[in-house]
């Protein structure tokens, strides 16, 4: 593997606290990269899309990092914690669209390594969509201290030039108190319907990159109509993003299976994405607008 010039493999470092972490930054000045379950940091090594780094940082024993807890109306999930973790955890088990996108990265043997953190830094990872329909807030170690960001805020970040690649990922927060699954607001969760589902396509049946990755997350009320509405695409390399324009169709209106080809209609008006080798654009965008379409129609009819 080509290392930082020399072809010598990198010096790792193992911070035991953020403190220790804060003053190897400030040391290294830059010259590395950071590291958990390292699985696609290994694969863009050996493919040679990027080189290995003069240090990385391996941050395994940073303490509360890892793990998946209640605090007050959040769940909040360590950034550290293995995919096959999230995977079966019993308090994720109120998040199903997150564990289905756990079930749905990569092998079991990869899921085994690869952590949650991991997945959402790399800007494209499978468990973004279902994170943005929940609202997903992550709190980072910044340069100026600690700071939760919004899921969309951060990956807008990405898109502008503004996303700094030294902060670190800590963990991942998810309100519970506003879902009709909270046990917080009982009246809520008899008389809200919750219908959700997360979606991947990819270029063969398991085990693959994703080509188009969907999630929908609503909640039916005693009237009948939509009053939440969350629906996010992405896929592949390219950056996942809430559909707002979509979510507004369905928003308020009655729930019916004849709403399902017009939500398909507006998914591939605003979703953007692109194309390479293996899909064009207009493919990604039509499939994704058949997989929410579909999928509301299978909800509405089951």
């Amino acid at each position: 593997m080509p290392a930082y010039g020399s072809g010598a493999q990198p010096t790792v470092w193992q911070p035991d606290n953020l403190d220790e972490l804060q003053a190897l930054k400030s040391e290294l000045s830059g010259k590395y990269c950071y590291a958990a379950g390292a699985t696609l940091l290994r694969t863009q090594w050996e493919g040679g899309l990027v080189p290995v780094p003069e240090h990385m940082i391996s941050l395994a024993r940073i303490p509360g990092a890892s793990g998946v807890h209640v605090d007050g109306d959040d769940l909040v999930i360590g950034a550290l914690t293995r995919l096959c973790h999230c995977a079966t955890d019993v308090h994720l088990q109120q998040l199903p669209l997150v564990q289905s996108a756990m079930n749905a990265i990569a092998a079991p043997s990869i899921r085994n390594l690869a952590t949650i953190g991991g997945n959402i830094v790399s800007g494209v990872g499978d468990s973004i969509p279902a994170l943005l329909v929940y609202d997903a807030q992550l709190y980072w170690m910044t340069d100026n201290g600690m700071e939760m960001r919004s899921l969309s805020s951060w990956l807008n970040g990405g898109r502008d030039g503004s996303r700094n690649p030294n902060e670190v990922l800590i963990s991942i927060h998810i309100s519970m108190k506003n879902t009709s699954f909270s046990d917080a607001n009982s009246e809520r969760t008899s008389a809200a319907h919750e219908i959700s589902f997360y979606r991947k396509l990819g270029r063969r049946e398991t085990f693959t990159a994703s080509l188009v990755t969907i999630a929908f997350y609503g909640e039916v009320g005693t009237d009948g109509r939509w009053n939440k509405i969350a629906i996010a695409a992405g896929g592949g390399s390219g950056m996942a993003m809430r559909l707002p324009e979509s979510e507004k169709l369905l928003l308020g209106s009655e729930a019916s299976i004849v709403q399902a080809s017009a939500l398909a209609a507006a998914v591939v008006s605003e979703f953007v994405t692109y194309r390479d080798a293996f899909a064009t654009e207009q493919y990604r965008k039509q499939t994704a607008g058949n997989m929410l379409g579909a999928g509301l129609w299978e909800a509405l009819c089951s």
